[in-house]
């Protein structure tokens, strides 16, 4: 993909550093360790020695999908390993993170999403890190679920740390807005909340979103700010993107419309049940999460209106949704979903 030239000059004024990064095997950090790579970094990735979809990767998969960084093997939950097994007492300039916990459920959210960011700042301090890049989500502007009050208080931590910092909400991902290809191929209808209008996002790439990332080092315009980012093009709604699939499969448009009141009857249900089976509280958690973004666009959100704004959310890159799904539908591009279930993070919007 050809570079803008703002990107090439951020790529030729990249001084570059030692760089600690944790989510290195996730989809976005899969994207980022490249970019980084790409502008001369010496990039240090700390993974668990099964990691990735499901925790199906082992080490040397670990090895190959990260070719070029130092791949090292531990915990980034425990504060032991992280230090034995992460920095070992070694210097680093800058600490990147695109980890993020699985499910969202509320242990989950606050081990991940703001505990082990915590020890790992703290560690990263120690190690002599200055500056830290933070992968967070555009839905913690307005926080009903305990995964986005985690990302929030971690957010806070940052802020207060004195490092320089760049926090950075994207918007919706292309392997998020993805998951109904397969039964529309089947001749199945897509399935869309209320009449498919209710939301709208400007998804971004992979790709696009790693290099984003990773000129956040340089960038001196992006120190020390929280910032919305989105794709190109405008703002997407779940409708739109059914008939744009059904357009490239040559096929009539066909949806099935789905009452956001069905999935309050499951929050309900889930959290009768949970005061009864402790198990299931985490259920009634994932439902709550699926019906925040079945109501709740991806955008920046107009603290004075309450109202989300397409034009105010700004956007970057330049590989559109819509192009993806032609490479989808030819083959050309993939989504592995094996760790990519309805009811997740970021990544859960119209995934039904």
């Amino acid at each position: 993909m050809n570079e803008t030239a703002n990107e090439q000059t951020l790529r030729q004024s990249s001084r570059p550093r030692r760089v600690f990064v944790l989510g290195a095997t996730g989809t976005i950090g899969r994207a980022t360790v490249p970019a980084l790579l790409q502008r001369g970094h010496d990039v240090v990735c700390f993974v668990r020695p099964r990691s990735g979809a499901g925790g199906a990767m082992v080490q040397d998969a670990n090895r190959r999908l990260l070719d070029g960084a130092d791949v090292r093997l531990g915990d980034p939950a425990d504060p032991t390993s992280l230090c034995r097994d992460g920095f070992r007492g070694e210097r680093f300039d800058a600490l990147v993170s695109c980890l993020a916990s699985r499910t969202g459920a509320p242990k989950d959210a606050w081990a991940i999403d703001y505990r082990a960011h915590v020890q790992a700042l703290t560690a990263a301090k120690e190690a002599g890190v200055s500056q830290m890049v933070l992968l967070s989500a555009i839905c913690v502007q307005k926080p009903l679920l305990a995964f986005q009050h985690a990302k929030l208080a971690f957010e806070k931590t940052l802020i207060e740390s004195g490092l320089t910092y760049s926090i950075v909400r994207p918007t919706a991902f292309f392997k998020s807005l993805s998951g109904q290809v397969d039964r529309l191929k089947k001749g199945r209808p897509f399935l869309v909340f209320g009449d498919g209008t209710l939301t709208s996002c400007k998804p971004i790439s992979d790709d696009d979103l790693g290099r984003y990332l990773a000129e956040c080092l340089d960038d001196e315009s992006r120190f020390n700010r929280v910032l919305a980012i989105g794709g190109p093009g405008a703002a997407i709604t779940p409708r739109q993107q059914g008939e744009h699939l059904f357009h490239l499969l040559g096929r009539e448009p066909k949806f099935r419309h789905l009452p956001v009141g069905l999935l309050d009857g499951i929050v309900g249900l889930l959290a009768a049940l949970g005061r009864v089976v402790p198990s299931i509280a985490d259920k009634a958690e994932l439902a709550r999460i699926a019906r925040y973004y079945a109501t709740e666009s991806m955008l920046v959100l107009n603290a004075e209106t309450g109202r989300y704004d397409a034009a105010a959310t700004p956007s970057t890159g330049s590989e559109t949704l819509f192009d993806f799904y032609q490479r989808l539908v030819t083959g050309e591009a993939s989504v592995d979903r094996a760790d990519h279930a309805v009811l997740r993070t970021e990544s859960q919007q119209q995934a039904w």
